[in-house]
């Protein structure tokens, strides 16, 4: 099993333990060095070998069901930071710094809109128990100060929405609001945009609306940590594509479990088979057998193999979809050649990364498609993200 030291934004943590150590599972065995979050074993079993980058633990044959518990705390976001709890959903920042603030008069939003299409495990575990959403969200505002909570969801999702709507009968400070359905839903500018109706420019924070937005699977790790004291050990995931199993397989796996190990289970491949991406088919990122889960892990997607041609292409990047070096990618896996490349009108740049202006509302690329052209592309592969 190996356990990556950067599941997070900011620095790698700093290993707490030593080669030939033996460890339990939920056992601390690395902290944060700056910004960052702690770690913990995802199994029981011997330290083997520890780097810059992971700490790789021979795991027991027969492990335990059980797992050592964070210090108890009556500290809500004390207790967020003992577990290591990071954003599930997104860029893995660390919770217990995104609730460290006071919404006065302000608003905590459940984000339960499963954004990238394919997978489904946040709506298979609100179906399985919708009211430890409902109590996540209560300990968000109750440590945040947020006068109201909302959970928003797509309204395609009907037997989830049943389940919650029993789930906050009674409730007065908390509704269920309805997103767009459509991608990017569950993106942050666009919830508060369609929520609220404040549009947030490019590079600023939900915060600045005096909003929190959080992933339901990272609420459920918070009434973990709270109720149970338990570490983030495990992650929820959605195994798709061209799989034994077939579709649409929710997995709940420890932390540093191998790719392969997960497309055995499924029964393995269906051939012929394409790449493996970690994640959504618009945002996911190529991978291999070899890598692994981490806390933002949110799908392994198997996928044909690409079509075969040989033209010359052009490129239309997407801060929300796929970008410039993922639509090379495809293209030199079709065998074809990139002449020239351009971004969506709406992304302009924003402290060196090239943000969306408006996510989900795309506009006409005439002119980029004028310019790719006028520049010898044959075809055209566009990665704008509305469906």
């Amino acid at each position: 099993m190996i356990i990556p030291l950067l599941q997070h934004i900011g620095k790698p943590a700093k290993p707490i333990v030593r080669e030939g150590e033996e460890v339990k599972r939920g056992q601390l065995i690395a902290v944060p060095d700056g910004l960052g979050a702690n770690i913990h074993s995802s199994v029981s079993g011997i330290v083997k070998e520890i780097s810059d980058g992971f700490i790789k633990i021979d795991a027991l044959e027969k492990q335990p069901e059980d797992f050592v518990k964070i210090k108890d705390t009556t500290n809500y976001l004390e207790a967020i930071k003992e577990a290591g709890i990071v954003g599930a959903g997104g860029a893995g920042f660390p919770t217990h710094i995104k609730l460290n603030t006071k919404l006065e008069d302000g608003f905590v939003v459940a984000n339960a809109t499963e954004c990238e299409p394919l997978l489904g495990h946040n709506m298979a575990r609100i179906v399985e128990d919708p009211d430890l959403i409902v109590r996540g969200l209560k300990y968000v505002m109750e440590i945040t100060g947020a006068k109201k909570g909302y959970i928003a969801i797509k309204p395609k999702n009907k037997q989830v929405l049943i389940q919650l709507g029993k789930a906050i009968k009674g409730e007065n400070n908390i509704e269920i609001r309805f997103l767009p359905n459509m991608y990017p839903a569950g993106d942050e500018r666009v919830i508060i945009r369609e929520l609220f109706g404040i549009k947030l420019k490019p590079g600023q924070l939900p915060i600045e609306a005096n909003v929190i937005v959080s992933n339901v699977e990272t609420i459920r790790n918070i009434v973990l940590a709270i109720e149970e004291r338990r570490p983030v050990i495990t992650k929820d995931l959605t195994a798709d594509g061209r799989l034994v199993s077939g579709n649409k397989v929710f997995l709940d796996v420890p932390i540093g479990t191998p790719i392969k190990s997960i497309i055995e289970d499924c029964g393995g491949y269906i051939e012929p088979h394409g790449e493996i991406l970690l994640g959504g088919p618009f945002m996911g990122k190529k991978a291999s057998e070899g890598d692994v889960v981490t806390k933002t892990t949110g799908g392994v997607l198997i996928g044909l193999p690409f079509p075969q041609d040989s033209r010359k292409f052009g490129l239309i990047g997407c801060e929300c979809g796929a970008q410039i070096d993922r639509l090379t990618y495809i293209v030199e896996s079709m065998g074809g050649e990139v002449v020239a490349s351009t971004n969506c009108k709406r992304m302009k740049e924003v402290n060196g990364r090239f943000r969306c202006e408006e996510p989900g509302v795309c506009p006409g690329q005439a002119e980029k498609v004028i310019y790719l052209k006028k520049n010898g592309a044959e075809a055209i592969i566009v990665g704008t993200c509305e469906t």
